[in-house]
């Protein structure tokens, strides 16, 4: 019963990319674990989003072998695993190639702090992954590159920056469900846009003070957060 849940959340975080305009055609997927299971549901690989069902969606262990179903797992499922091995608070991931969160990722720059909208969700620049090798790009490329974000990562807090850039490559978001990772990958490409506009607005566009970054991000996340309807009263 609780994999019929996690598999419908995960089709319709799937469908949230394509509402959103993040993806074309079959670019992106996004996927659940099951944590006290060990298991994890993820789109197949290369079925268009109009066709795709809930019960097309492929159910794996942390290992990669298919559980349940009959397609193929997206090929980027070995990614998802290494981060899922690497962080282990999230619950779900997502990746597209959405325009300016890519643009910024084929450039190899990390997409600056310059205002509150960014600092509200992503506590600092969101970092871009150091260049894979040749070896590792003719090895096992997939799980290289879930290498490369873990290595970016350490040291830092997955939830406090839920999402990495992949050099030459995407985004990748994450969050404590499949839910909140396809919410953060339409978040990030927002900011990547509004970033990209003040850059060629003002080449010289500094970082957004911390202080100010620290409020804003702090207002939604932690434990002093005040940001919603669910947070305590402030005076």
């Amino acid at each position: 019963m609780m994999l019929e849940a996690l598999r419908e959340e995960i089709f319709h975080a799937n469908l949230e990319l394509v509402r959103r305009g993040l993806v074309l055609y079959t670019f992106g997927n996004v996927s659940g674990i099951a944590r006290a299971e060990g298991l994890v549901v993820i789109k197949p690989s290369g079925v268009p989003y109009e066709e795709m069902r809930p019960s097309d969606l492929v159910v794996t262990d942390l290992d990669g072998r298919v559980v349940e179903g009959s397609l193929r797992p997206s090929s980027d499922l070995p990614t998802h695993l290494v981060l899922y091995r690497a962080f282990a608070g999230i619950g779900g991931v997502a990746h597209t190639h959405s325009r300016c969160a890519t643009a910024w990722a084929q450039a190899g720059r990390d997409i600056p702090c310059l205002g509150t909208t960014h600092a509200d969700y992503f506590h600092g620049a969101v970092p871009v992954s150091a260049p894979l090798s040749d070896s590792e790009i003719r090895g096992d490329y997939e799980t290289a590159t879930g290498a490369a974000i873990a290595r970016r990562f350490e040291g830092r807090d997955p939830l406090e920056m839920p999402a990495a850039l992949v050099i030459h490559h995407g985004p990748f978001t994450w969050g404590r469900s499949a839910t909140e990772a396809a919410h953060i990958a339409v978040i990030l490409e927002e900011v990547a846009r509004v970033a990209f506009h003040t850059v060629a607005l003002r080449p010289s566009a500094s970082g957004i003070p911390d202080a100010l970054l620290d409020r804003h991000f702090r207002r939604k996340h932690g434990p002093d957060a005040y940001y919603g309807q669910g947070a305590p009263d402030r005076p």
